[in-house]
């Protein structure tokens, strides 16, 4: 028996899932003789529609005649009472759970035009289908109905949404209200937008019917224009246009004012810190006072429709609030994280990322900095970490030294994610006089850094082949464009090329194993060549002027070699 019961309840079970959707085709129609017949067979035509109900809205002609011939129900209002209230009829009368909505004075539809308007929804592709013709917009949808729209109905975005015919499921047309008139259209476009229910407008290709005169217009202009304005009053997008856009502007204006005042006190000494403060605190109260106002009256207005619709409108309105919100917090984020609070003094120097654009080819953009200030770690008093982008601001590498009040440093990379991260001795930060925890920007490297001394490590192929090594020393300084880019060959290999700056009035020297092998000034490098033939080797040095710009400042000959060389044995 308990097996029996459960057959049977599988069994109505699989009947209730293979229950076949039944469609109506309601059709209204006014005077509509001529066509409604063709109308009526081509929609027969069709196996999956049940049933074709006519209305006939107080006709005075032979549309319901033809309607009858042509196998339609018919139902029949005694006066003229418009299409809202002949559609409503009909689906009072229909039985079918998928209602399709066709026009009566279509002079070429066919089977395809109806299949594209209620497949989808047999199908699940959407719970109502709005079509939209080969054509351009009529005149009361592009100067009434698309304009309305867009204002107080922003999210909806339909080419042609008062093109008449449409379709859908009776359980999502029973959350919509029918207008009596011409407004109909618009009304459910608007109701299922709201109440979140999921539209496709659906392109049947060209229609033909007949062009409605200039007053028929006109009565059909002021009826959308009621419908959208009614809605926009229930829904609240009059209230959202008008009250909420007002708080909106003034939240605005609050964040303006907040930001001006912010700005005037750290970076304006020609307007006294008591005037911006005074800014200041207008901007947070107007601020504060009208976000609340704004928050409030946009959670009123999401209780009136769909949470989802109704906030991709609130979201648009409120995108500016948001962008403003948001410099101010980035704002407020950069002082602080740029703040330094000693001695009640309160100091804030911001640091930003330096954009660095290449002139090589092809050209790069890169991003460097801000960098942290830290302490060494503990077994690494000898070795400065740096990041790799400050090295390069420096024109040096890994492995590189630094000599800093006469001690020698090796320089490594900084720790992995740890890549905007200075490690420095106590020593080292006293000298050059940063903190840790201090935020410094890539363009501030060359001034921390200045008078620095550097031995930087030439890299040749060619240094290899030979069995050499070697390296320049040079000061960092300011950059300048005065920086001359020189090529060396020693006996007829180049060894090495670089950029730097020359003084005009100091002379210059490269020594071979601790042997001075030439010796150059300016009027050398004003020729753009200098050749030394010494101890068995022959030195050239080409020098190019190619407005270049360096922050490597070269050691004059008084304080050694500026640049080495060493056979490794």
């Amino acid at each position: 028996m308990y097996w029996l019961v459960v057959f049977f309840v599988i069994l109505l079970a699989s009947l209730k899932t293979d229950k076949k959707d039944k469609v109506s085709v309601i059709i209204p129609a006014f005077n509509e003789e001529e066509t409604v017949g063709s109308v009526v067979e081509v929609t027969k035509k069709l196996s999956y529609v049940d049933e074709v109900i006519v209305v006939d809205d107080g006709s005075k002609d032979k549309t319901v005649e033809e309607a009858e011939k042509a196998g339609a129900i018919v139902i029949s209002h005694e006066t003229n009472q418009g299409k809202g209230s002949a559609i409503k009829t009909g689906v009072k009368n229909a039985t079918g759970d998928i209602l399709a909505f066709i026009d009566a004075d279509i002079s070429n539809l066919n089977t395809k035009k109806i299949d594209l308007m209620i497949k989808p929804i047999l199908e699940g592709k959407a719970e109502i289908t709005k079509t939209k013709f080969s054509r351009e917009s009529g005149r009361v949808t592009e100067l009434t109905a698309k304009p309305l729209l867009g204002f107080f109905f922003p999210e909806l975005n339909l080419e042609q949404p008062l093109s008449g015919q449409f379709a859908g499921k009776r359980s999502a047309l029973n959350k919509v209200k029918f207008e009596n008139d011409y407004g109909v259209d618009v009304g459910i476009v608007l109701d299922a937008d709201v109440h979140g229910i999921s539209i496709l407008e659906v392109d049947i290709g060209d229609i033909q019917h007949d062009m409605s005169p200039l007053a028929d217009l006109n009565k059909m202009a002021n009826e959308v224009v009621r419908t959208i304005i009614d809605r926009a009053v229930n829904y609240g997008r009059v209230t959202m246009m008008d009250t909420l856009g007002d708080y909106i502007r003034m939240t605005i204006m609050g964040f303006s004012l907040l930001i001006l005042g912010i700005f005037t006190i750290f970076f304006v000494p020609v307007i006294p810190i008591q005037i911006a403060g005074i800014i200041v605190i207008i901007g947070v109260i107007i601020s504060i006072y009208y976000l609340y106002k704004t928050i409030s009256k946009s959670l009123h207005i999401l209780k009136k429709g769909s949470f989802v619709t109704t906030m991709r409108s609130i979201i648009k309105m409120h995108f500016p609030v948001i962008i403003s919100g948001l410099i101010l917090i980035l704002m407020l984020t950069s002082f602080l994280s740029a703040a330094t609070i000693t001695d009640e003094k309160i100091s804030i120097e911001p640091t930003s990322r330096n954009i660095i654009l290449s002139s090589e080819s092809p050209q790069t953009i890169s991003a460097r900095g801000p960098y942290t200030i830290d302490s060494a770690i503990e077994n690494e008093v000898d070795i400065l970490r740096i990041p790799l982008d400050a090295m390069s601001t420096m024109e040096m590498s890994t492995n590189d030294t630094m000599i800093i009040n006469g001690v020698s440093y090796e320089v490594h990379s900084s720790r992995i994610n740890e890549e905007n991260t200075f490690r420095l001795a106590k020593e080292v930060r006293e000298s050059l006089n940063v903190i840790p925890g201090e935020v410094i920007a890539d363009s501030r490297i060359p001034e921390i850094f200045k008078d620095v001394s550097v031995l930087h490590k030439i890299k040749s192929t060619n240094l290899t082949k030979e069995d050499l090594s070697g390296n320049v020393q040079f000061d960092i300084s300011s950059k300048t464009k005065n920086a001359k880019l020189f090529r060396i060959t020693l006996d007829g290999k180049e060894i090495a090329s670089s950029i730097g700056i020359f003084d005009k009035n100091s002379q210059y020297t490269i020594s071979l194993d601790n042997q001075i092998i030439g010796r150059f000034g300016i009027n050398d490098i004003n020729k753009g060549k200098y050749v030394s033939k010494t101890y068995n080797h022959k030195l050239i040095i080409e020098f190019e002027n190619k407005n270049v710009s360096s922050i490597r400042h070269y050691i004059p000959s008084e304080k050694g070699p500026f640049m080495k060389f060493y056979h490794k044995y």
